[in-house]
C-alpha cells in the first residue's frame, strides 16, 4: 500500500481587486496544485501558495522542490506523514510550501483512509471556526466603507491592513471602529511595516479603539524591537512572519518576545509541522491563529481543518479564496456562513470536484 503517483499543475489565480499591504500590491496569486494518487484507491488534493518575500519561494522554485521530493515519495506509504516529512527535509532545505502541498495531500489521503472529516481525526476539538476578513490598504474612509460592507456580509471580525503611514493607520482604525460600532472584532497587521518607535506610539493610540491585537509591527530579523514592542504595547502583539517553524517558535518564546504567533501552513511546510508550532506555543501559554497566503479553497480548507482540531489554535485569518475571482473547487470545500468557517461531510479536506479547466493539465507526473 503506497504512493502511486504525484501529479504537479501550476496556476494563476486573479484576486477580485488589487490586493494591497504594506510591501505591496497583487493582483493574482500564482499556486501550485498537487494530486498525490494512492494504489489503493484514494487520492489527495494539496497547495502551495509561495511568497518570495516571506519564504523565498515562487511558483517556479516549487516546482524545482517537488521535482527533487516526488520521485523518492512513489512507493511510500502514505499515512507515515512524519517519517515523509523527515525524507523531504533531507531532501531539500527551506521551501516550506512546497512540502506544504505534499503535506496537505497527504493529510487528504489520511482522512479519506479513516473516512473522516481531516478535523475530526487530527483531534476534532471544533466543529466550525470563526475566520476573519482582510481589509486591503486604500484610504482610511475607503476601508471605513469596506468595513461595513464585510459587517454586512455577516463578518464578525476585520483583519485591518496596516503598515505605511502610521499616523494615517491610526485614523484607518478609527473610522473603522466608528463605522462598524463595538461587537466587531478588529485586529490589525502591519506585515513588518513600522520601526518599533513608530509601532509603539501608534498601537498606543489605537488601544481606545478596541484593537484585539496586532500581527507583525516590526521586521522579522529585529527580535530586540518586537520584545520592546510587547513591553510598550497595550494591545497584544501577534508574530508572523518572525516564525516560520518549531524552532523559530522556541526562540520567541525563550526571549519572551510575543503575545500570540500567526500560524500559516505555506510558512511551516505544512500541517505536521504546524501542530508542533502549536504544542509549543500551548505549552508556553501563548495562543496561536491560522492564517493564509494567497491558498484557493484547497489551501484554506486545511487551514481551516487544523482549526477546528487543534485547542490552543484560538484564531482564524483563512479568508484568502473570498479574495480571490478564480474558484478551483466546483463542489466542497469549507464555506463561510456568518463569519463561520463551515465542513461538509466529506471526507478527508472535504473537496469533491475541481474546476478542471482552470486547473488544466499537468505540467509533470510522477509514478512507479
Amino acid at each position: 500500500m503506497g504512493i502511486q503517483q504525484i501529479e504537479v499543475y501550476p496556476v494563476t489565480l486573479a484576486y477580485r481587486e488589487p490586493f494591497r499591504i504594506a510591501p505591496g500590491a497583487s493582483t493574482e496569486s500564482h499556486n501550485v496544485i498537487v494530486k498525490m494518487v494512492t494504489d489503493y484507491g484514494v487520492y489527495g488534493w494539496g497547495e502551495a501558495s509561495p511568497s518570495e518575500r516571506v519564504t523565498g519561494e515562487t511558483a517556479e522554485t516549487v516546482i524545482k522542490a517537488v521535482d527533487k521530493i516526488a520521485p523518492k515519495l512513489i512507493g511510500m506509504f502514505p499515512l507515515r506523514i512524519e517519517q515523509i516529512v523527515e525524507v523531504m527535509d533531507k531532501l531539500v532545505a527551506g521551501n516550506p510550501s512546497a512540502k506544504a502541498a505534499i503535506d496537505i495531500a497527504l493529510h487528504d489521503v489520511f482522512g479519506k483512509t479513516a473516512r473522516k472529516e481531516l478535523h475530526r481525526v487530527l483531534g476534532g476539538y471544533r466543529t466550525e471556526v470563526l475566520t476573519d476578513v482582510t481589509l486591503s490598504i486604500k484610504t482610511p474612509r475607503e476601508m471605513a466603507k469596506d468595513a461595513v460592507k464585510a459587517v454586512k456580509r455577516g463578518f464578525k471580525a476585520l483583519k485591518v491592513k496596516v503598515g505605511v503611514n502610521p499616523q494615517e493607520d491610526v485614523e484607518r482604525v478609527k473610522l473603522i471602529r466608528e463605522a462598524v460600532g463595538d461587537d466587531v472584532q478588529i485586529r490589525i497587521d502591519a506585515n513588518q511595516g513600522w520601526t518599533p518607535k513608530q509601532a509603539i506610539q501608534a498601537l498606543n493610540k489605537m488601544a481606545k479603539y478596541n484593537v484585539q491585537f496586532a500581527e507583525q509591527p516590526v521586521p522579522a530579523e529585529d527580535l530586540k524591537g518586537l520584545i520592546e514592542v510587547k513591553r510598550n504595547s497595550p494591545i497584544p502583539v501577534m508574530a508572523d512572519e518572525s516564525v516560520h517553524s518549531p524552532e523559530d517558535a522556541i526562540r520567541l518564546v525563550k526571549a519572551e518576545a510575543v503575545d500570540l504567533i500567526n500560524i500559516k501552513l505555506m510558512k511551516s511546510g505544512g500541517i505536521h509541522k504546524a501542530r508542533k508550532i502549536a504544542a509549543i506555543a500551548e505549552a508556553a501559554g501563548i495562543p496561536c491563529m491560522i492564517g493564509c497566503m494567497g491558498e484557493s479553497e484547497i489551501g484554506i480548507a486545511a487551514g481551516a481543518h487544523l482549526a477546528a482540531a487543534v485547542r490552543n489554535i484560538q484564531y482564524a485569518d483563512l479568508d484568502s479564496d473570498l479574495l480571490l475571482k478564480d474558484k478551483l473547487v466546483k463542489r466542497g470545500g469549507t464555506k463561510v456562513k456568518k463569519s463561520m468557517r463551515v465542513f461538509p461531510k466529506i471526507y478527508g479536506l472535504g473537496i469533491r470536484e475541481l474546476d478542471t479547466a482552470k486547473l488544466g493539465k499537468p505540467l509533470k507526473t510522477y509514478k512507479q
